[in-house]
């Protein structure tokens, strides 16, 4: 595997709205320094629901953005779906809440999966898409940052599978909103979740 694309974004609004986003990513040539809150110079305006150290970095594999551009009939840029980093031979589904993706000389650790939220349809230019994204299950790969460092294009990256009890991304977006058992429950919080989404798994 190797990094095939870094993402960054400047605030913008999007039409017909007031408030600003850091959804409008595209592609950059030069390396870019990864803290602990993610890309150096990438715009995150809304701290609510995005950002923090638990969603610093967004993820995307190259397999799943194929999938995507033969489900939607159109050639993706990077940074369509807003993702920071695109990693060449990944496919989405295939990622548990712990993995680690070894960036050069970065650590990344994967921590919750992207909910599709109205911004994303508006930046689709797709009303539906939130249903459609859900309904795919191949949702972005929210990271923290457990070793930060410098990233380019091109690093080698290896992908280490969590050793404890796997949840994979596409599982625990398909989970929200859904009765689950005390068994389900006890599994989803014992892997390393995202504080924002732990509260979704609770009693």
């Amino acid at each position: 595997m190797k990094l095939l694309a870094i993402c960054l974004g400047h605030p913008e609004k999007l039409p017909g709205k007031s408030f600003k986003t850091g959804i409008y990513k595209a592609a950059v040539n030069s390396a870019v320094m990864i803290d602990r809150l993610g890309l150096v110079g990438d715009a995150v305006c809304n701290t609510k629901h995005h950002g923090g150290e638990d969603q610093a970095v967004l993820l995307e594999g190259s397999l799943t953005r194929d999938w995507w551009a033969q489900e939607l009939g159109r050639d993706l840029l990077p940074g369509t779906f807003g993702e920071n980093l695109i990693i060449d031979g990944l496919d989405n589904r295939d990622v548990a809440a712990g993995d680690r993706f070894h960036v050069g000389e970065v650590v990344l650790e994967a921590s919750c999966a992207r909910s599709p939220c109205n911004t994303l349809a508006v930046k689709m230019g797709d009303p539906t898409f939130v249903k459609a994204y859900t309904r795919a299950g191949r949702p972005g790969i929210y990271c923290r940052v457990i070793v930060p460092g410098m990233v380019s294009r091109g690093d080698p990256v290896r992908h280490e599978r969590y050793a404890g009890e796997r949840v994979t991304i596409p599982e625990m977006l398909a989970a929200v909103g859904r009765s689950l058992s005390d068994a389900e429950r006890a599994r989803f919080l014992s892997a390393p979740i995202g504080h924002r989404w732990r509260p979704a798994f609770e009693a």
